[in-house]
């Protein structure tokens, strides 16, 4: 989190931008304003793992809006394509490292956890040299949550929030069952149910 929050600065910095950070956990904000407008991209909700932390989130943001507040996320759309990926190493795509200038091979695997909904992936990256020899290879693992539209419009209800539309990207495309996202553009239309 640390090293992520020292990222955007850095960035911000480069281009003079007047930001003041704070690191909090989000599933319990304590800020001393309300805002018109709140968002979330890079499909962090899928961060979210547990139930008491996708209802903590979206709690924490409606405290946050005022009345008729927008909230906008993204999530990744639980389409068959995107769950029943092989649980074999797979090689996804090829990029050079810009430190290192060694071609990078992306491979996954992953396994899908039906019952609680959790896809979780191993990332192997093979560092390969001018002779195509393999000079380190790294992997690394994360767990993401999948969240049905259904399932995350009726979560978005109780948190107080109405959902005025779901595009799959952020050109407005609306979403089908073909889409690789659901991206999310709610209002806050009353407290959340306890």
């Amino acid at each position: 989190m640390k090293g992520m929050l020292n990222e955007a600065k850095k960035k911000a910095d480069k281009l003079d931008l007047p930001i003041e950070w704070i690191q909090q956990d989000c599933t319990k904000l304590e800020l001393n304003f309300r805002t018109d407008f709140a968002y979330s991209v890079g499909n962090s909700f899928q961060h979210f793992l547990k139930n008491e932390d996708q209802d903590g989130l979206l709690s924490s943001v409606n405290r946050h809006l005022f009345q008729n507040g927008i909230f906008i996320f993204n999530t990744r759309f639980p389409s068959a394509e995107e769950l029943l990926q092989p649980e074999t190493e797979e090689f996804w795509y090829t990029y050079i490292d810009s430190e290192t200038q060694y071609k990078v091979d992306v491979s996954t695997i992953a396994k899908y956890d039906a019952l609680n909904q959790l896809q979780y992936y191993t990332t192997i990256r093979k560092y390969k040299d001018e002779t195509n020899h393999i000079v380190n290879e790294v992997s690394t693992n994360i767990t993401l949550r999948y969240v049905y539209p259904k399932e995350m419009e009726r979560m978005l209800a109780n948190h107080g929030f109405e959902v005025i539309q779901i595009y799959e990207d952020w050109q407005e495309n609306l979403i089908t069952n073909d889409s690789y996202s659901m991206n999310f553009v709610c209002k806050k239309v009353s407290e959340p149910c306890k």
